[in-house]
């Protein structure tokens, strides 16, 4: 599951639990991104401050991974990279799957080679309140493997939440407490700022 995680919130994990039991995951590996390409429209907290609220937000699950393979590779972060990476650690014998909103999914196919993206792994496109899944059909008929699940509590962003931390406007039942913490401990998202 990629993701700028900025900051982890609830929506992901009921994602990433969801994902695991539809799907008979053996596990699922968060991977906060590091320099993400698609973000240059806006300053991202750093890259370690990102993996560790990920840490936070995941260490009471033992099927729940985080990978610093993205956060400790240099320059620009694409997916597709990660996937050939997690393929040559893996091999071939391993089913991959990417975990990602359903209307992400959309985007992916713009891509930096997104047609080996597509090849490498299976897509799990969760919805989004409103979002037709009627309109993967096509996708599916040209050969990309596009799986879909239902997950409540996605409405959830972390645009939001940042907003909220920076108006003093409450966040409690959007992320888990201690990733709240640690954003408070941290002055994260402070008047604004971005870390």
């Amino acid at each position: 599951m990629g993701g700028t995680f900025d900051p982890i919130h609830y929506g992901h994990l009921v994602t990433a639990e969801e994902a695991l039991v539809q799907f008979n995951l053996d596990k699922v590996v968060f991977m906060p991104t590091g320099m993400p390409v698609r973000k240059t429209h806006r300053m991202v907290t750093s890259a370690e401050h990102r993996y560790l609220m990920t840490v936070i937000a995941t260490a009471s699950n033992p099927d729940f991974e985080v990978s610093r393979l993205e956060i400790d590779r240099p320059g620009l972060t694409y997916t597709v990279d990660s996937i050939k990476a997690l393929r040559d650690l893996h091999g071939s014998q391993v089913e991959l799957y990417f975990i990602t909103g359903a209307d992400a999914v959309w985007d992916i196919l713009t891509w930096k080679e997104s047609a080996s993206l597509a090849g490498a792994c299976t897509f799990i496109a969760a919805t989004r309140p409103g979002f037709d899944l009627g309109r993967f059909a096509e996708e599916r008929e040209r050969g990309i493997l596009i799986e879909t699940m239902e997950v409540p509590a996605l409405a959830i962003s972390s645009t939001d939440i940042r907003s909220r931390f920076s108006e003093r406007r409450p966040v409690r039942y959007l992320l888990p407490e201690s990733v709240a913490a640690y954003i408070e401990k941290n002055r994260l998202y402070a008047d604004g700022a971005e870390s």
